[in-house]
């Protein structure tokens, strides 16, 4: 089909292209393509992520969906002119119907790219975008997307997606070790890992696994610029994926510190390099290492996108009651608080944890283990980061193969003073001759003391059990952070190969709903596969999971590169300004608790209406009672709820003598409870008080016009006398909702931030 005819149809047979302007239009099909289908192939599949917009030119096709006996159900029928892909595209949710060819069709194709940068730009058609898929988000059950969502092969994205084929590097530089993996989005067979180890020694050596086989070479003495040729040679050579260096698209770099700057993956730039190095105080023996590594990348691959991805950056939810240490608070105000660590890898195993259970991410409590030369553990609540073993650098926490873990700070000072220490020393002390190493006195190597250990090796013995107690310590305060846990993690070199280590971990946290099934243990692959090994019985399931930092690095560079070309949208001069409320307390009632506080028959008498249609503060005030004391005239919201919800800030949580988790609105499990009086009763639930995660509301007119979806997560800018920059702020599109910004009263009183105040959308920190 030439491109005149394409432009021609699109603006006489597609509604939503009629009155588009004309060079607009020539810019789209200069980026579309044409592809046909044959009778009963699917254009698109239930489940699946879409990345396109498409309109059909000839013959014939139906949406359907297909239940759980396998008998399918026709939605519509679709003909030449009529569109499919915008619902999925615009939400970011998965396709929740199948669009199948009755006859053979011909369809023109248009890219995730270029319907945002063109289509989605351009007002009119935001407008009837905007109204048709409010239209369908009302038409549709909400188990619709939730059965795609269960049923989509790839839930958690972990299948590298672009909208144009991205030949991808992921480098992961270590003080005398380079490991690189290569892949290619069009064609993810075609992956390649490779590691180089002993870098500056005589038993330098590459090993690189393709399909192709596994290559093993000796190298001569080098350093990491040496490596660094080896490896192009490597990728370019007979068997490598690669002709020349100019193919690589993007190179994706882990960095281990990003300090409380960098809270997600960024493109790199002099600016950003210059902060890396800055924060190589925090971590010395790997962001210095990190940052050589990108140096010679962008030397070696020019023309490629480079990104870094900060290993702190998945915990940059922490709260400050987790992350503050017990020193004197301008050190905080230095940056002297808990970053934590292994953040690729604890996100990937939580994530795929959540696929294992078939359940959604953000509904889950997880501890996640990561056991190797390093450890740490991390308490994952509904997908939030919110407290981890590792601290301002990673050797606190868990005793590691050759780091100390947490130590007593004064018997540092102690050594200062009676073994003459310095701080060159004490640093080789906590990180390089302590740990596994130094209790064992022989080795840091898990395999080596578990055979010493049944050979009747003392100190090896000691060195295990030590090690296998910290880590079901460290599970047990976990979960008490959470206040529950759904499943336990074990991961990394020692977490998926020793089943010793798990099952003395696990001992003892039966009243916890730990409960090992010690064969599958035995048996479990856990380099090879996901393995089950708790028993049914057990509340709490156990698994081991493979992590694959590279491959997350990989998915946080793509994100990366679509996120910023979005970025570009929110930054359009003619953005709207986000309109900020500050939330004051308030408890939505079950129709059965309104009946309880204020007596039979009893109507909630609205008061005011609220930003958000249909919502209202009512005239009733009740007293919320909790274990140390009492906050009175707490404002009704209505309409009544299904389930009774008490929103409060952190002044009154202390005052109450409540803790209760930072959640979206509606998610209680393991949430505590309180007591409530009304004039006509009292009612204590068991849960149901939460802090309310920051959250934009926008329709979906707005999302398209800030290039958003659903359940995204940004930074907002507040501009004044000092600019706030507000992170992790959850995005919600609903046709109901009106744009404006929720703020918890304290957070908004520390800023001096009043209703009314106006915001921008800065960035985008997470894609859902």
């Amino acid at each position: 089909m030439a491109k005149v005819d394409m432009a021609n149809f699109l603006a006489t047979r597609v509604k939503l292209f009629k009155n588009f302007p004309a060079g607009r239009l020539h810019q789209l099909v200069e980026r579309a393509d044409v592809r046909t289908f044959e009778p009963n192939e699917a254009i698109l599949e239930f489940g699946e992520e879409n990345r396109i917009f498409g309109a059909l030119v000839e013959g014939q096709a139906i949406v359907a969906v297909t239940d759980d006996s396998g008998l399918q159900h026709r939605l519509a029928e679709l003909n030449p002119g009529d569109f499919f892909g915008e619902m999925a595209l615009m939400t970011g949710d998965k396709t929740c119907a199948d669009v199948i060819a009755v006859t053979r069709c011909t369809a023109i194709i248009i890219g995730e790219e270029a319907f945002c940068s063109l289509v989605t730009t351009h007002p009119p058609v935001v407008r009837t975008l905007s109204k048709l898929i409010s239209d369908r988000v009302r038409q549709q059950a909400t188990q619709g997307g939730e059965g795609a969502f269960r049923q989509g092969d790839d839930p958690y994205g972990f299948k590298l997606h672009s909208d144009s084929p991205v030949r991808l590097l992921v480098l992961n530089c270590g003080s005398s070790s380079m490991k690189y993996n290569f892949y290619d989005t069009a064609h993810e067979i075609r992956s390649v890992h490779g590691v180089i180890e002993n870098i500056g020694d005589d038993k330098t050596r590459l090993r690189q696994v393709s399909t192709l086989g596994e290559k093993v070479e000796s190298l001569p003495r080098g350093d990491h610029a040496d490596a660094f040729d080896a490896m192009i040679t490597a990728l370019t050579g007979r068997d490598g994926p690669l002709t020349s260096p100019d193919e690589v698209v993007a190179v994706g770099h882990r960095v281990t510190h990003g300090g409380e700057r960098f809270h997600h993956a960024l493109p790199i730039d002099e600016a950003v390099e210059a902060e890396i190095e800055r924060l190589s105080l925090l971590a010395p023996l790997h962001n210095p290492v990190n940052l050589a590594g990108i140096r010679a990348a962008r030397r070696l691959f020019p023309h490629a996108r480079h990104v870094a991805v900060f290993d702190t950056s998945f915990h940059q939810t922490l709260p400050p009651y987790a992350y503050l240490y017990g020193l004197p608070y301008e050190y905080a105000e230095k940056g002297i608080r808990r970053y934590g660590f292994h953040g690729m890898s604890h996100a990937y195993v939580a994530l795929k944890a959540a696929e294992t259970l078939q359940r959604p991410y953000n509904e889950l409590e997880i501890v996640s283990c990561h056991l190797g030369n390093g450890a740490s553990v991390c308490a994952i609540d509904h997908g939030r980061s919110m407290d981890t073993s590792m601290g301002f650098t990673p050797a606190e926490g868990l005793i590691m193969g050759t780091r100390s873990g947490t130590l007593d700070p004064a018997i540092l000072i102690y050594l200062m003073r009676t073994e003459g220490l310095g701080a060159d020393d004490l640093d080789r002390l906590i990180n390089r001759s302590s740990g596994l190493k130094g209790l064992s006195g022989f080795t840091n190597d898990m395999r080596s003391i578990e055979k010493a250990a049944d050979e009747g090796h003392h100190r090896a013995l000691l060195a295990f059990k030590t090690f296998c107690y910290q880590v079901r310590k460290h599970v047990g305060a976990a979960m008490a952070a959470m206040g529950g846990m759904d499943a336990l993690i074990f991961t990394g070199g020692i977490g998926q190969g020793s089943a010793g280590v798990r099952s003395l971990a696990c001992q003892g946290l039966a009243r916890m709903g730990v409960v090992l099934d010690e064969e599958k243990n035995q048996a479990a692959r856990g380099f090879d596969e996901v393995c089950l090994i708790s028993t049914p019985e057990s509340a709490v399931t156990v698994l081991v999971v493979p992590t694959d930092e590279e491959r997350m690095i990989a998915r946080e560079t793509l994100r990366t590169l679509d996120r910023s070309f979005i970025s570009s949208l929110i930054k359009k001069p003619d953005q709207p300004l986000v309109p900020i409320e500050v939330s004051a307390h308030h408890v939505h009632l079950s129709h059965e608790h309104v009946v309880a506080l204020f007596g039979p028959g009893h109507v909630l008498a609205p008061r005011s209406e609220l930003s958000q249609p249909g919502q209202y503060a009512c005239r009733e005030t009740v007293t919320l009672i909790g274990s140390k004391g009492r906050v009175d005239n707490v404002r009704v919201l209505g309409p009544p709820r299904k389930e009774t919800q008490v929103e409060i800030a952190m002044t009154e949580q202390f005052k109450l003598g409540i803790h209760p988790p930072v959640r979206e609105s509606g998610d209680l499990r393991n949430t505590p409870g309180v007591t409530l009086e009304g004039p006509a009763g009292r009612v204590t639930i068991t849960h149901g008080v939460i802090c309310a995660q920051r959250h934009i509301h926008m329709s979906p007119a707005d999302a398209l016009r800030f290039g958003l979806r659903d359940r995204y997560v940004v930074q907002v800018k507040v501009d004044g006398d000092r600019e706030l920059i507000f992170g992790d702020v959850l995005v919600r599109v609903h046709p109901d909702y009106r744009l404006s910004l929720h703020l918890d009263t304290d957070e908004a009183n520390a800023a001096g931030i009043v209703s009314g105040t106006r915001g921008t959308i800065a960035e985008i920190q997470n894609r859902a």
